[in-house]
């Protein structure tokens, strides 16, 4: 497999500002001219000295957070952090087989997500973060507003494609992720996995291929098998995606007629495509004239600017289908999802009007008012820093109780991680073990359409991480040392009984 690819990142002299600033002090704190607990100055004396605005710094020390470089402290400023344990092994590149397969995935999945629904059940297994999370106040504002004021639109049936207030406002969130949308050709839907499943059902027949990475979603996966589609698992790189080079020996090699991906915060990687490959990926999916369905759910949670680049935004000729909701920032409960379909946009609006009509009006109006108050963005500051918290809690949690030998992603964001464990430790097993001490992982073969993953687990640190979270990680630690000491005696047994020749008998 060739390494990893370089990123396009522009000259250090190209940078804004703020990036040079953020930058001069990244490079203070790594050679240790900052050292963990220094606190930087003021955001204006540090205009002051720095000969720049007060928004350049704001913007600077912003993208320090973001970095887990430095802290925003009550009462103390920003403050710089200490630096985490050595680095874990990463997992390896995944090697899926390389022909298409046939989906089932639904029992599974099913049943790991009822246990992590389950009251009285410590949940590492659900990638949604807990309600305390989410703004409950602001949501139960705009809902009461939107009922107040646009209350007619409870008593007819919603406009087929989306409210025009909450289509002009996604169209305003997606500037964000690189792209000029028009708000006419959004698709308002039910969440992501209807926005994924219109946009497979505008593009695809029953027994067609569709390209995905590896590991990926069981949501996804689910939705291949409800559709008749065939998954051709690519491999995938834990910390840079999607192997764009395997994909186009795929494209030569086999009938794919959609490749569905997630280049920001890959599920359950947590990957996150470098740019000059999310170019690459637009631009060979544009030659061999294949759609691409772009997952875009997880970006507003990417640490850094520019893996919350779309790779519809390098699509000038529309062969990207972008699709994505506001269940992980803004609540789940709503259910509000998009989607763009770019050159097939008819076929999608016409595949929606079909299978299940418009969403709710009022529900729509709503979440317009949230996503144009000034209040989302900090509220998306404020999900970054708390998973960035957690995750690097729960990093030190697996090194410090999990077997030798456990490899572990490191994510620029978002709220998952992906563990390898050593060749002794049956997922499954573990899953059952921690099912009967009333914990909630999620097995790896969930995670693919064939018999793969089967040493590994996606945990998820959404839901809670108070003390008893962390001594349920810890638990699950100790449960997987044990599997893996009872493997090795297994296997000492084994090697001594092979080792002793037979007595012969008398």
């Amino acid at each position: 497999m060739p390494g990893p690819p370089a990123d396009d990142s522009p000259s250090r002299g190209d940078l804004p500002l703020y990036r040079q600033l953020a930058e001069r002090l990244t490079l203070a704190i790594q050679q240790g001219a900052l050292r963990p607990g220094t606190r930087l100055p003021s955001v204006r004396q540090a205009a002051r000295e720095q000969l720049v605005s007060v928004s350049t710094v704001v913007q600077a020390y912003r993208w320090l957070e973001d970095a887990r470089l430095v802290q925003a402290r009550p009462r103390s400023g920003h403050v710089v952090l200490a630096r985490s344990l050595a680095a874990l092994p990463e997992p390896a590149t995944s090697a899926p087989q390389p022909l298409p397969q046939e989906v089932d995935v639904f029992d599974l999945s099913e049943h790991v997500m009822e246990m992590a629904a389950t009251p009285g059940v410590i949940s590492f297994g659900a990638v949604c973060p807990h309600p305390e999370l989410f703004a409950q106040d602001r949501l139960r504002r705009a809902l009461s507003q939107a009922t107040l004021r646009q209350r007619q639109l409870i008593t007819r049936y919603p406009t087929g494609h989306g409210e025009q207030a909450l289509r002009s406002a996604i169209a305003r969130r997606a500037l964000a992720l690189g792209c000029a949308l028009d708000p006419r050709r959004i698709v308002i839907t039910n969440g992501t996995n209807e926005a994924v499943t219109m946009c497979l059902l505008a593009v695809t027949r029953p027994g067609d291929t569709v390209a995905l990475e590896s590991p990926t979603s069981f949501g996804f996966l689910q939705i291949l098998q409800s559709l008749q589609l065939k998954a051709l698992e690519i491999p995938t790189h834990p910390r840079h995606g999607l192997s764009v080079d395997a994909l186009a020996l795929a494209l030569q090699t086999q009938p794919v007629r959609a490749v569905l991906a997630v280049p920001t915060l890959q599920n359950p990687l947590g990957a996150c495509m470098p740019l000059a490959e999310r170019r690459r990926l637009a631009a060979l999916l544009a030659e061999h004239r294949v759609p691409l369905i772009e997952d875009a759910i997880y970006n507003d949670l990417a640490e850094r600017d520019e893996y919350r680049r779309a790779v519809k935004s390098f699509d000038p000729e529309g062969w990207v289908m972008l699709a994505a909701s506001f269940s992980k920032t803004v609540a789940p409960g709503l259910r509000v999802g998009w989607a763009e379909g770019g050159r097939f946009g008819d076929a999608l609006r016409r595949r929606k009007m079909a299978c299940s009509g418009g969403h709710t009006g009022v529900v729509e109006m709503a979440m317009a008012e949230l996503l144009t108050q000034p209040g989302y963005e900090p509220q998306l500051r404020r999900l970054r820093q708390v998973f960035a918290q957690r995750l690097a809690e729960a990093r030190q949690l697996i090194g410090q109780h999990f077997p030798r030998g456990t490899r572990v992603t490191d994510p620029a964001g978002g709220l998952m991680l992906w563990l390898e464990l050593p060749s002794g430790v049956d997922a499954m097993q573990l899953f059952r073990d921690c099912q009967a001490e009333g914990i909630c992982i999620a097995p790896g073969p969930m995670f693919s359409a064939g018999p793969r993953y089967r040493h590994c687990v996606r945990l998820s640190v959404g839901q809670g991480w108070t003390l008893p979270h962390q001594q349920a990680m810890a638990r699950v630690g100790w449960l997987a040392q044990r599997l893996h000491a009872q493997h090795d005696r297994h296997a000492d047994t084994a090697a001594v009984t092979t080792a002793t020749p037979a007595t012969s008998m008398p």
